[in-house]
């Protein structure tokens, strides 16, 4: 009866342990196979001026994605901060883009109004799946990414920016 308990509960951990496993394996964000680009870079999307743009041309840059919409005030909030960022010298060779998850017209309106010194584009409602293969798993806005010139995910971000963390994260990066 005792070698039956132990057998028993070998095989309880054993199963626990692979469970624990594939739960964490599950949670982490999708890398791609060396070699090949990130989800993010085989996009493209149309800017303000309904011109198609290819989101490749962000490679090798230290990048900073922000998905935003017009009516998140939490978005509103951070984009003075994101644009005075990216006008910036601060950081070597550092691109700030804005992904809208809203209408052209709103969003054109908006970035007029704001001043917005960096590129948005316009995703509308497609992009909070997109935001969502990108590891915004909530579908919560603003939702941030900040990508290394390497094409890697280094962090996300989820809700309004800490700009004081960006910047050292922004400077362990470059």
């Amino acid at each position: 009866m005792k070698k039956e308990i132990w057998l028993l509960g070998i095989v309880a951990l054993v199963c626990g342990a692979i469970g624990v496993f594939v739960g964490l394996h599950k949670w982490q964000d999708p890398s791609p196979p060396a070699g090949t680009s990130h989800y993010f870079f085989n996009q493209a999307l149309p800017d303000l001026e309904n011109n198609n743009k290819k989101l490749s041309e962000f490679q090798g840059k230290l990048l900073l994605v922000n998905f935003w919409a017009t009516w998140c005030a939490p978005c509103v909030e951070e984009m003075p901060e994101l644009s005075a960022l990216h006008d910036s010298a601060e950081f070597k060779n550092l691109q700030v883009v804005g992904i809208g998850i809203d209408s052209a017209n709103n969003m054109k309106e908006f970035a007029g109004k704001y001043k917005i010194s960096y590129p948005i584009y316009v995703a509308g409602m497609a992009g909070i799946d997109m935001a969502k293969k990108m590891g915004n798993q909530q579908g919560g806005l603003p939702f941030t990414i900040l990508f290394a010139p390497d094409g890697s995910v280094k962090k996300t971000y989820l809700g309004r920016l800490n700009m004081e963390t960006v910047r050292k994260d922004l400077a362990s990066f470059s």
